[in-house]
């Protein structure tokens, strides 16, 4: 089958066309500039889609559209063929993602306007996580929050995780439903999980992609009654979502929010950026801890996107505060680069310590493939035609 994978966002377009069949990845881009003149929507942003994949296809049509779609609040536990309904159950969980959800359903409806036979399926990040027991999402606020507001932990990066996990567990021979990790997805938005038994458990970030880890320009955990004393300073509400995601984290403390260019300034001495290496590697640590914990003994801690496959020195600065738990890294395995996973530890390290490369658009493109064969005869597509 072949999948034309979509990840919307509000001024761009990113796109991969797949064939499910033998996993051949067909073309990949990027339509940016979304809402400017020569691009104004993406309706736009689809017509010029569709005049690039007729280059690509080979005279082949595209056989339906896998969406990447950041909130699936309680409802959502895996993906899901679109239709009106499915729609705008997305667009009444904006409120929840309001940078993310409102672009989702844009692209969804520009798709069905373009090319209306083709079935398309929705892929949720927060699908993964809904495996977390009510101890773990549970915040300890009043009922009435979570009950109106549906303000709970809800976790992201699920699509990352639901592929790496079973690819870690498959590569130390243990099957993916005995499979018990502590999993780090580090890019420029970071995320922990723990992984007992195959299954999500827990997760740093929350009710938003804010919580946990220190990020390129988010915070991640900080005290709520910082927030109470800057709104009684005078501080706005949109003022402090700009503070917390997109004035903080590694940019704040470190004058980048590129990890290279933080390891390059570290190395020269700056001390701002040996700082916010310092702080963002004890913060990962923390969790790594706490989730080792909490799976009962990890049979594995997995690095995994941009920073966790590519930034070896920031591996290093976090797997050497893990000297208490017995894990140790191999440095020339550490160093080394690769796009399979690997293994990065000692032979006596208490756990192994892997670099597994995360394929989101390949899980999407599988899950979406898998939904329609299932709930959908498809019909020949249109797209590229």
């Amino acid at each position: 089958m072949l999948v034309l994978v979509i990840n919307s966002g509000s001024s761009s377009l990113k796109y991969q066309v797949r064939d499910t069949a033998n996993g051949e990845l067909l073309a990949k881009g990027i339509i940016d500039r979304i809402g400017e003149d020569a691009v104004p929507d993406h309706g736009a942003a689809l017509e010029e889609l569709s005049r690039r994949l007729p280059d690509v296809l080979g005279g082949r049509s595209i056989d339906a559209v896998g969406h990447r779609v950041v909130h699936g609040g309680e409802r959502f536990s895996e993906p899901v063929l679109v239709n009106n309904e499915i729609v705008r159950s997305i667009e009444r969980l904006s409120p929840l993602a309001p940078l993310h959800n409102p672009a989702s359903a844009r692209g969804i409806r520009a798709v069905h306007d373009k090319w209306p036979k083709i079935p398309q399926v929705a892929v949720f990040d927060t699908a993964f996580h809904r495996t977390l027991p009510e101890q773990a999402w549970r915040y300890a606020l009043p009922n009435s929050l979570y009950r109106r507001y549906g303000i709970r932990r809800y976790g992201f990066h699920g699509t990352s995780y639901g592929y790496v996990a079973p690819a870690a567990a498959r590569f130390l021979g243990i099957e993916p439903g005995e499979f018990d990790a502590v999993i780090a997805h580090l890019g420029n938005g970071a995320s922990v999980a723990a992984i007992q038994g195959g299954r999500s458990i827990d997760t740093s970030m929350g009710f938003t992609p804010l919580e946990g880890l220190v990020m390129g320009t988010r915070s991640g955990d900080v005290d709520p009654s910082i927030l109470v004393f800057l709104l009684r300073e005078g501080y706005d509400a949109d003022t402090l979502d700009d503070l917390l995601n997109r004035e903080s984290g590694l940019l704040a403390l470190g004058a980048a929010s590129d990890m290279r260019t933080l390891v390059e300034a570290a190395a020269g001495g700056d001390e701002a950026a040996t700082l916010a290496l310092n702080v963002a590697s004890y913060r990962l640590a923390k969790y790594i801890g706490a989730y080792h914990v909490a799976v009962g003994g990890a049979q594995a801690l997995v690095f995994t996107a941009g920073i966790g496959e590519n930034a070896w020195e920031f591996r290093e600065l976090t797997v050497n505060r893990l000297g208490a738990l017995g894990i140790t890294l191999d440095p020339e395995a550490n160093r080394k680069r690769g796009s399979e996973a690997r293994l990065i530890s000692t032979a006596d390290s208490a756990i192994p310590v892997l670099v597994v490369p995360t394929d989101e658009e390949e899980a999407i493109a599988e899950a979406t493939a898998e939904t329609v064969a299932r709930d959908f005869a498809a019909p020949a597509g249109a797209a590229g035609s």
